[in-house]
């Protein structure tokens, strides 16, 4: 069964993970590639979307730059409740703890960072996660992330899950206008030649 269908098991699901500290995604600092794109946004009146943010680094640096209509969605309270603890200045309404595909609203940019890989990668699954992503992005929106350039195993319980080009453009190609598709370049270390970097507009 898909973990998108049944909301409560998705959030004890990763709640769980936080509260055993199993969390061998987290770098400790905005990912490079994310901050690189930040780093060349002009407009600070940007309202940003950061899905399945985790302990939200990269929303933690865009507020630091200045970019302070940004949001952070994450199922699970934990991370939510160290960023607040982190970053009392950061707007508590702007901290939201939902289900990303219950999650209603229109931004400008959504930024992520490989959230489309933890899901079971079953064609509905990805196909709900590239309409919702369309849903919350405004006409001339961008979805910009890092997803992983692996081999799907057909093991639905071992995260991160990956693909190929062609497989992530065939959700994709139908809703946005692919801008960017590539190799990601600056990559961490540990992730080099294992991830792409994408921009893709509404």
């Amino acid at each position: 069964m898909s973990t998108i269908k049944n909301t409560n098991a998705t959030k004890a699901y990763w709640q769980l993970r936080y509260q055993e500290d199993r969390t061998g995604w987290d770098i400790g600092f905005p990912s490079t590639p994310i901050q690189t794109y930040i780093d060349q946004l002009e407009d600070k009146t940007l309202r940003i979307l950061i899905p399945g943010a985790g302990n939200a680094y990269e929303a933690a640096y865009l507020f630091e730059q200045g970019f302070t209509n940004t949001y952070v969605l994450d199922i699970a309270e934990r991370p939510l409740q160290n960023f607040a603890k982190q970053f009392p200045d950061f707007p508590a309404e702007q901290l939201l703890c939902e289900d990303f595909f219950q999650h209603q609203g229109q931004y400008d940019l959504i930024l992520e960072q490989t959230f489309f890989c933890s899901f079971p990668p079953l064609p509905e699954n990805r196909t709900q996660y590239a309409e919702q992503m369309h849903a919350l992005l405004k006409t001339g929106g961008k979805l910009v992330g890092v997803w992983f350039d692996i081999p799907l195993t057909g093991d639905l319980e071992k995260r991160p899950f990956g693909g190929t080009e062609e497989e992530y453009r065939r959700y994709f190609e139908p809703l946005f206008n692919i801008k960017t598709f590539a190799p990601c370049h600056n990559s961490i270390k540990p992730r080099r030649g294992n991830e792409f970097f994408v921009i893709l507009e509404r």
